[in-house]
């Protein structure tokens, strides 16, 4: 059974301390989500795979009103991000969604800010099949773009044009 009263609310973090902050609210048994990606670090003398978080200062408490002032006391968190005045939560699907694209080989882009709504369209085919995206041209290219809502960022992800439909 799902408790209504549960959100995911997006945490703003200190600067790099993503990780120490979702594990110390494993450590509080407060469920919590790090979108993390894969990225490829050159020193001089080698390259290594790294895993880096794909929004930075952000993290995915899941929660209910009265587990905000433990969420603030962990260490590591700033603040919660409001938005028109309320703490900012976020759709249960928003949050498979971004679970899923994680889930694929996709080169995701992550751009701070708001990019306006463009023509609405429903993913057909390929690994993003079923989600609802904003189609825009970016470079010359067509690119995806799935806007999480009440944070003032968006996700870019190459795919074809064939792949999409317009919603009406």
């Amino acid at each position: 059974m799902i408790d209504q009263n549960y959100r995911w609310y997006p945490v703003y973090t200190h600067s790099r301390a993503e990780k120490k902050a979702y594990e110390e609210l494993n450590r509080k048994a407060i469920l919590a989500y790090l979108p993390l990606k894969k990225t490829v670090k050159q020193w001089s003398d080698r390259k290594k795979i790294v895993e880096e978080p794909l929004i930075k200062s952000y993290l995915f408490a899941y929660i209910s009103a009265k587990e905000y002032a433990e969420v603030l006391m962990t260490n590591g968190i700033a603040r919660f991000i409001y938005f028109s005045g309320k703490i900012a939560s976020i759709p249960d699907q928003q949050i498979n969604d971004l679970k899923l694209l994680l889930a694929t080989d996709a080169d995701l882009e992550v751009i701070d800010y708001d990019i306006k709504a463009g023509e609405r369209v429903l993913i057909k085919a390929g690994p993003f099949k079923g989600m609802i995206a904003e189609l825009v041209s970016v470079q010359n290219k067509q690119r995806i773009v799935l806007r999480l809502q009440n944070m003032g960022y968006s996700i870019n992800i190459n795919t074809s044009v064939a792949f999409v439909e317009p919603l009406l």
